[in-house]
């Protein structure tokens, strides 16, 4: 009984996925630097004291890490754009999944450590 051919993703399919993502990042691009300029207008207008001050280095961190987490998704897409066959498709996700696991984690950490500083420092004033 002879196998079937292995199954490949066609050239023309990876280039026009490759381009509609280079579309769709430059959308999103506009889209996070028109919400972090209303962000940062929004946080102008209210008045600074502990609060505001400790809620805007929340803020700051969580838009930070949206677009890393952004990035990391366009990136993933670009290699799963590239993949010639399910191998390749299951090796890129896997490493990706992997990745961003670690990611998520540390930027847990790092907003706790935040909202605590910010809570604290609310406290004492």
């Amino acid at each position: 009984m002879s196998q079937p051919p292995p199954f490949e993703i066609p050239q023309q399919l990876r280039d026009l996925t490759e381009k509609n993502l280079e579309h769709a990042r430059s959308t999103y691009g506009q889209f996070m630097d028109a919400m972090t300029k209303a962000m940062s207008m929004w946080t102008n207008a209210t008045p600074a004291n502990a609060m505001t001050a400790g809620f805007k280095a929340v803020q700051d961190r969580a838009v930070k890490f949206a677009k890393q987490n952004g990035d990391a998704c366009f990136n993933l897409a670009t290699e799963l754009a590239t993949a010639k066959d399910l191998t390749d498709v299951l090796s890129i996700q896997s490493r990706h999944a992997q990745t961003q696991i670690q990611s998520y984690a540390l930027q847990a950490q790092e907003l706790s450590r935040l909202m605590m500083e910010a809570t604290q420092s609310m406290q004492q004033k």
